[in-house]
């Protein structure tokens, strides 16, 4: 296509069904958690909600750095994708499966009961979807990224290409899924597992053209072969222990507190991320010069997690508020709440050429901002979409509808912050990051996306008017986050001049 190789074609489908069943399912799961029993949801509360959509959302790219390694080192890339998808596949169908026996039972009251089926197949199929995305999503832009020669002028212009089947699958899943999902929520969840399916299919069906591209590791001598036969049964051991506790924990009727659990997670990553980074700088056998870069890093650390801990209230907080306190008829017709989830990705479809080419006028002309001005922007833009939902959230506490065009700016001004930090933040670290620690450094980055997520659902517990209380509280909790945000731009714009001096030779 265009000039580029035929694999990239295999790629762009296969990451455009994952896309379409992560976010079409995501589009549906503070809802289905929220809503009541008697409709068919789980009826579980808003902060427990909160906590299990940020732990599953964390766990999504948690488990990208051990899928990583286990494919450098065990399966190869191309194999890897493979597995992770047919892992992400069954989750997505076992979450469906409840709708499959009320189908079969029939009647009112199978179908709205809340059996250990329903809960237990619901954080099974969690389980087994954020497992398989930790195996499928590192590992096919690492494939991506072989199809070209070193320095290759075509690079950046076929992960542009790849990119955009991010954005086509998150554009029409959760139409797609939330269409379905007025009926049964299963049906949406299962709706999610075909399109990873269809993605499964074609990516066999074309994968000639990955022929020598992705392979496992060759093994050879006889120290590689005991090596890899105990990596794999290593592998197999933790995998066989997982396994059982899960099956202790959600099949022996155990009860788990998934706030708890999201407290301690947040900070467990903390410790890690910032235990590591403090181990590298002072043991790490580092320059002065480089020591600055990993430090700028680790303050970079803190305002990425800040901007994701926001932007990703997307899909729980903005999500609930669709459904809650937006005026969502037109003409005598409900829009389904998990449409305004396609928002952002029609936004980045629009709008990421613009801000591409912006940059590259000013680059021209010597104005473009330097990289933490342009983090500076994005948490600004965020700040700014959280105010404009003060105002609908003020109109909701007064007992009106708000309409759908408050949430619309939001997602707008987020996006344009998502474009503004996002791929400057990957880029930075891969200047950033010392010669020996490139894919470390990265896995740093995806730690404070992980951190980011895990926030993002906790504040859902607590933000998104659940009750007659937390409604008139609504307000200010949006404005609350407004303060938090924009006075994290105000800080790293006045800490601006100190890591432009740290980054050294890095521009």
């Amino acid at each position: 296509m265009f000039g580029h190789p035929k694999g990239l074609m295999t790629l762009f489908f296969t990451e455009m069904w994952e896309r379409f069943s992560y976010y079409g399912m995501r589009a549906l799961l503070i809802l289905f958690m929220t809503t009541a029993v008697i409709d068919g949801g789980l009826g579980f509360d808003d902060k427990t909600s909160g906590a299990i959509y940020g732990l599953y959302t964390m766990g999504v790219y948690l488990l990208a750095l051990p899928g990583g390694w286990l494919a450098d080192r065990l399966f190869g890339l191309k194999q890897s994708v493979w597995y992770g998808g047919i892992i992400i596949a069954l989750g997505h169908f076992t979450m469906a499966l409840p709708g499959l026996q009320n189908l079969l039972a029939g009647g009112h009251e199978a179908k709205t009961a809340l059996t250990t089926l329903d809960t237990s197949s619901f954080y099974l199929g969690l389980i087994l979807i954020v497992l398989g995305t930790g195996l499928l999503k590192p590992n096919i832009s690492s494939i991506v990224g072989q199809l070209y020669a070193p320095g290759s002028s075509k690079r950046d212009a076929g992960f542009s290409i790849f990119y955009m089947g991010i954005n086509i699958g998150a554009l029409i899943a959760p139409i797609a899924c939330s269409t379905l999902a007025a009926y049964d929520w299963h049906l949406g969840f299962g709706l999610a597992g075909l399109g990873m399916v269809l993605g499964l299919i074609q990516y066999k069906a074309t994968g000639k053209s990955l022929d020598g591209y992705g392979e496992a590791p060759v093994v050879e001598t006889p120290e590689e072969i005991a090596s890899t036969k105990k990596l794999k049964s290593m592998v197999t051991w933790i995998g066989l222990i997982m396994v059982a506790i899960v099956s202790f924990l959600f099949f022996g009727g155990i009860s788990i507190d998934a706030s708890f659990i999201a407290g301690v997670s947040g900070y467990v990553i903390a410790v890690v991320a910032f235990g590591y980074l403090g181990y590298v700088m002072a043991f790490g056998g580092l320059d002065k010069s480089d020591r600055n870069k990993v430090g700028v890093i680790t303050i970079l650390f803190l305002f990425s997690a800040m901007f994701w801990s926001g932007f990703e209230q997307a899909g729980s907080t903005l999500n609930l508020f669709a459904e809650r306190f937006t005026d969502r008829t037109v003409f005598g017709w409900e829009i389904p709440t998990g449409y305004f989830q396609s928002i952002n990705s029609m936004f980045i479809i629009i709008f990421a050429p613009f801000f591409g080419a912006m940059w590259v006028w000013l680059g021209r002309r010597n104005l473009e901002p330097s990289s933490p001005l342009k983090f500076t922007f994005g948490l600004l833009l965020l700040g700014i979409g959280f105010f404009v939902m003060y105002f609908a959230a003020k109109i909701a506490a007064s007992g009106d509808l708000a309409a759908p065009t408050w949430l619309i700016l939001t997602y707008m001004l987020h996006t344009f912050g998502e474009l503004s930090l996002s791929p400057v933040g990957l880029s930075l670290v891969t200047k950033l990051a010392p010669k020996s620690y490139g894919g470390q450094m990265m896995g740093i980055w995806f730690l404070s996306v992980a951190l980011g997520n895990l926030i993002a659902g906790l504040i859902a517990g607590e933000a998104s008017g659940g009750t007659e209380e937390a409604l008139a509280q609504m307000p200010d909790q949006y404005m609350l986050i407004v303060y938090t945000v924009i006075g994290s731009a105000v800080l790293l714009f006045l800490l601006k001049p100190v890591i432009r001096k740290m980054m050294g030779n890095v521009h």
